[in-house]
This record gives C-alpha cells, sequence and structure tokens, in this order.
C-alpha cells in the first residue's frame, strides 16, 4: 500500500511541476483528478509516517494555482485527522507508539503551545520563637518582575503572497518527439552556464538559483505557441534560435536567457545582432565603423566657402563639392549648401 500511495502522489507532484511551468488548465484539471484519487486512497499512521509523502505534499499548499493549493490542503487536513485520531486511540488503549507524528503533515504539537509555567516552592515562614538565637535572619530574596512578550513585527512575518515555484529536477516532455529534443538541447545548454561563469562574485549565486528546465520548457513553449510546429517554413526560425543557445562560442547569449534579460516570450522576437555574443558585437560594430569611413572616403571632398552667397538666408557660410556630371569637355557641376539654413543648390 506505500509504494502505491508513493506511485500516485508521483503523479500529483508531475501534474503540478507541469500546471506551475506552462499555466494551462488542461494540466492543473490532470493534477486535480489525480489528487482526488490521492484523497480517497486508505490511509493509516503507520503509511504516512514511512512514506513521508504528507511532508511533501505540504510543498503543494504554497503552489501558485489556487485550485491545486487549496485542494493540497485540505488534503492534508484530512490526514492530520486520521493521525490525531489513531493517536488518541492507541493513548485510551494503552499502546505506545513508536514514531510520534512530526511537522511534517503538520501535526498539532501541544508542548509548543502550552505555556512554560516553572514550579515553584513556598518558603515556610521562620517563627522567631524557634529560631536559633546564632542563625542569620534571612534576607528577602527580591521579586523578578515577569518576562514581557515580545513583539513582532507583522510586516516581517509576513509571507510572500506569491512565493516562486520549486525547481525541477527534471525536463517536463510533451510526447513530441521534435518538442521534446528542442527542449533536451536548450536544458543542456542552460545546464552549462554554471560552469561557464566560474566563479565570479557577481553573478555565481544568480545563476545558481535560476532554474535550467523551467527556462527551457518556457522557452520552447514560447516558440511553439508563437510559430506552432518546427516544420516547413518554420524550420529556419527554429534552427537559428537553438544554434544561438547551444553555440559554444556564444555563453554570453544562453547566460541572458537563463537569468531573465531575455524572458521567453521576447525570444522569438529576437534579431541575430540581438542573439550575437558581446564580443561578436563588437566586431559588427568594427565592420560597420569602417565600412562608413570607407563609404565617406569614397565620395567627393567638401570644402567650407565665403565665396557664395545664400540666396535665402543671405549668409556665406557655405560648404560645396564639385562633381563631373556632364561631358569631360564641359565644366564640372559644383554643389552648395549653406551651412546656417541648409539650403542647396548647384550651378
Amino acid at each position: 500500500m506505500e509504494k502505491e500511495l508513493i506511485e500516485l502522489y508521483e503523479v500529483v507532484r508531475k501534474a503540478a511541476d507541469a500546471a506551475a511551468v506552462e499555466g494551462k488548465d488542461a494540466e492543473e484539471e490532470r493534477c486535480l483528478d489525480a489528487m482526488r484519487q490521492l484523497k480517497k486512497f486508505p490511509v493509516n499512521y503507520s503509511v504516512l509516517v514511512s512514506s513521508q509523502v504528507g511532508k511533501s505534499l505540504r510543498k503543494l499548499t504554497k503552489h501558485p494555482r489556487k485550485r491545486i493549493k487549496s485542494f493540497a490542503a485540505d488534503i492534508v487536513e484530512v490526514w492530520k485527522q486520521i493521525i490525531v485520531r489513531e493517536t488518541m486511540k492507541n493513548k485510551k488503549s494503552g499502546n505506545s507508539v513508536n514514531d510520534q507524528p512530526g511537522p511534517a503533515i503538520g501535526s498539532p504539537e501541544e508542548a509548543n503551545n502550552k505555556k512554560y509555567q516553572p514550579k515553584t516552592t513556598k518558603l515556610d515562614k521562620l517563627e522567631p520563637s524557634i529560631a536559633m538565637p546564632n542563625s542569620p535572619v534571612p534576607e528577602k530574596l527580591p521579586k523578578i518582575p515577569p518576562a514581557k512578550p515580545e513583539r513582532t513585527n507583522p510586516s516581517l512575518s509576513k509571507k510572500p503572497e506569491n512565493p516562486a515555484p520549486p525547481k525541477l529536477s527534471a525536463l517536463i516532455y510533451t510526447k513530441d518527439a521534435d518538442r521534446d529534443q528542442l527542449r533536451e538541447a536548450i536544458s543542456k545548454a542552460l545546464c552549462k552556464v554554471v560552469d561557464e561563469v566560474g566563479d565570479n562574485p557577481d553573478i555565481i549565486a544568480e545563476v545558481k538559483a535560476c532554474d535550467p528546465y523551467r527556462v527551457a520548457v518556457q522557452v520552447e513553449t514560447a516558440l511553439y505557441e508563437k510559430w506552432g510546429s518546427a516544420k516547413g517554413s518554420n524550420r529556419m526560425k527554429y534552427r537559428s534560435i537553438k544554434f544561438n543557445i547551444t553555440d559554444g562560442n556564444n555563453p554570453d547569449f544562453r547566460r541572458k536567457v537563463l537569468l531573465g534579460i531575455f524572458p521567453p516570450h521576447t525570444i522569438p522576437e529576437l534579431t541575430p545582432d540581438d542573439m550575437a555574443s558581446d564580443a561578436r558585437k563588437k566586431q559588427n560594430e568594427k565592420i560597420k565603423e569602417k565600412a562608413l569611413f570607407n563609404s565617406q572616403r569614397s565620395g567627393p571632398s567638401v570644402a567650407s566657402t565665403n565665396a557664395f552667397k545664400c540666396g535665402k538666408c543671405g549668409k556665406r557660410e557655405c560648404n560645396y563639392y564639385q562633381l563631373q556630371t556632364r561631358s569631360a569637355d564641359e565644366p564640372m557641376t559644383t554643389f552648395v549648401t549653406c551651412a546656417n539654413c541648409d539650403n542647396r543648390w548647384k550651378f
């Protein structure tokens, strides 16, 4: 019975993880169906303690989906009542319980709720008639004021309303060969980021806190929702994203994907320049600067002069250049631009 209980809980856990990652109602319904079976499963004190399923189920009471969170709390409450009922029954019959129910499934701890009451003994008053003559007079003990209960700041003890979902221990599959293959490739690449950043104190803690499996699932889901199947006209789009994330010479892009600098829903809109590594971006900038310099150098040389008067503003601050626009035996055409009002003319 313990093995069947654990297997049933694993079905619930996987469905809950899928519902938290993909956020679809179908995954949530699948999780709720499994939880209904789990609630009907016959359990007792010994099975709950030995399997530790209750301890694991308590994690789902912090699930981001409200229905799963509420159902998990309901099951925990039912199991807690079973443990309390069997414990009280054993006490009445005189049987001892070896393992007390711990906080794994929320059992009540009466010892913690009871106030500490130190035992005090009253000192008998010494009668002066029977006191020894040489005996010292007992001194009165100073009264110790009762300890005041420590006040806690309610703002600090508040739990976050939307706690972060737990990290996935394995990849979630879709039973679609193409989609699962892409998820495996992306997750494998994202798992390398921890080794690639090394001991960099600025980001190593942030990288270790990330969940590469969850990010890989979210990225693939975003691509599938945007483009659909990876076959046909969308094949090259998928190949471009996969290549840039898994490229050994592009650690910067997959690090930005893992850290959320590029959120999953924005990745389908990225251009090749956006996905390029930092070194590649610097190289592209140098190429652009060189091309711009060459284009300016190959054009006509521009000179400044005050020999021409602008017909629009009347000033003589002009720039000009000359080009051979007519036959070789005719004079060159002069192109003039006013430096003040940007008026242009030629002659």
